[in-house]
C-alpha cells in the first residue's frame, strides 16, 4: 500500500524501518540528532532509538569514515550522513582505498556493509565548494554501489537495498528534491541497484537522466509535448551498476538521445552514457549524442549566475528540438523558478 510522502519523509521512514528490522544498523553524522540536521531525515530515528544508535559525530569526516568502516568490518551496518557531500572528499581514503577494495583483496570474503549518504546540488548561491555533484566521482571506482534516487519511493527503496547489502554504498541526494512528493510504499521494499526505470514513454527522443535531472527532463517533455515532440525519459536511478540495457533499448527505439546531468560533461556520467551507446548501438543513432551539463567551470556564488550555471528544462528542451530537426517550434523563454527546478534547500 502506498501513500504520499515527501522525499525527505521517505528517507526518514525508511531509516526507522530498517533500524527496527536490523539492530546492527546505526546512524552517524554531524547533527543527526537535531531536527534541522540532515534536513530532518534522521531526527525520527534519533527519537525512536536515542543517542546509542543515532550518533552525533565531531566535524572530522576522515576519522568518522574510518571508524564506521572498521565497525562495518566487525559486523555493524553504519549509515553515515554527510549533509554536504563536498566533505566526502575527506572520507575517500577509507571509503575508496579500504572499503571498496577489501572484497577483491580478500577473495570475496571482505565485504564492508557501510552506507554513506551525501547531499549535493545547488542551493541559495553557495558557490564553488557547495554546489557540485559527485556521483560520477564515486561511480568511477569498482567495489562501490552508487545511486542517485530521483523520487521519494526510490529514495526509500534504494536506502533499504543499501542497508541490506554487503557492498559499500554511496547514495547521492539532491537537496532540491527533499520537498517533492510522491507515492511511497508503507513497507520497506528494496529497489535493486543496476535497474533503472522509464519515467515517461516517448517516440522521438530519449533523455537519460538521474536525480534532479529526471524532473527537469519531465518538465522539458511537457513543454515539447505541446509542440508535437514526444520525449522518453530514462531515470537510471543507479549510477554503478548502470542499467545499460534500459538505456540502449530506449535509444534504439527513438534514435536520438540527450543526456542531462548536474555534473560536468568531461569524464562524467554523461560521458559514460554516451560511451555505452557508442559502443553498443552506434548504428541506431539518427543524430549525435547531446549532453546538457553545467559549463566547464566551478559554480558561481551569485544567485542569478548560479541559475544560469545549472542545467534546466529549457536547455534540455532546446537540445531535443535540435536533435529532431524541427525549425518551426520554439521553447518558451523561462525565467525564475520556471527556468529550472527550485526548492527551499
Amino acid at each position: 500500500m502506498s501513500r504520499t510522502l515527501t522525499y525527505g519523509q521517505a528517507i526518514a521512514e525508511g531509516t526507522v524501518q530498517a533500524m527496527e528490522a536490523d539492530p546492527s544498523i546505526l546512524v552517524a553524522g554531524q547533527n543527526v540528532d537535531d531536527h534541522k540536521g540532515s534536513y530532518g531525515t534522521t531526527r525520527p530515528a534519533f527519537e525512536r532509538f536515542g543517542a546509542q544508535r543515532v550518533i552525533d559525530t565531531p566535524n572530522s569526516e576522515n576519522a568518522v569514515a574510518g571508524i564506521c568502516i572498521g565497525a562495518a568490518d566487525q559486523g555493524l551496518r553504519p549509515l553515515v550522513v554527510h549533509t554536504r557531500a563536498d566533505f566526502m572528499f575527506l572520507a575517500m581514503d577509507a571509503l575508496i582505498n579500504l572499503a571498496s577494495k577489501w572484497r577483491y583483496m580478500y577473495g570475496d570474503k571482505g565485504g564492508v556493509p557501510v552506507v554513506m549518504r551525501g547531499v549535493v546540488g545547488r542551493g541559495w548561491g553557495q558557490g564553488a565548494t557547495h554546489s557540485q555533484s559527485l556521483h560520477a566521482t564515486f561511480g568511477h571506482f569498482p567495489g562501490l554501489y552508487v545511486a542517485a534516487p530521483g523520487s521519494p519511493a526510490d529514495a526509500k527503496g534504494l536506502l533499504a537495498a543499501a542497508l541490506q547489502s554487503d557492498t559499500p554504498v554511496v547514495l547521492m541526494e539532491n537537496r532540491s528534491l527533499y520537498p517533492i512528493e510522491g507515492e511511497v510504499p508503507e513497507e520497506l521494499t528494496p529497489v535493486p541497484f543496476g535497474v533503472g526505470r522509464l519515467a515517461r514513454h516517448g517516440t522521438d527522443v530519449t533523455v537519460v537522466a538521474a536525480s534532479l535531472m529526471v524532473h527537469e527532463a519531465e518538465r522539458a517533455a511537457d513543454l515539447l509535448a505541446r509542440q508535437g515532440v514526444s520525449v522518453e525519459v530514462v531515470d537510471v536511478r543507479s549510477i554503478r551498476p548502470l542499467d545499460e540495457d534500459l538505456i540502449c533499448e530506449s535509444v534504439a527505439r527513438t534514435g536520438r538521445v540527450v543526456v542531462a546531468d548536474t555534473s560536468w560533461a568531461r569524464y562524467g556520467f554523461s560521458a559514460e552514457v554516451a560511451a555505452v551507446i557508442a559502443e553498443r548501438i552506434p548504428g541506431e543513432l539518427r543524430a549525435p549524442v547531446r549532453r546538457i551539463t553545467p559549463p566547464n567551470c566551478p559554480a558561481p556564488v551569485s544567485w542569478p549566475l548560479e541559475e544560469a550555471f545549472h542545467p534546466s528544462a529549457a536547455k534540455i528542451a532546446e537540445a531535443c528540438l535540435d536533435l529532431v530537426g524541427s525549425g518551426e517550434v520554439t521553447v518558451p523563454v523561462l525565467t525564475g523558478v520556471d527556468a529550472g527546478f527550485s526548492g527551499p534547500y
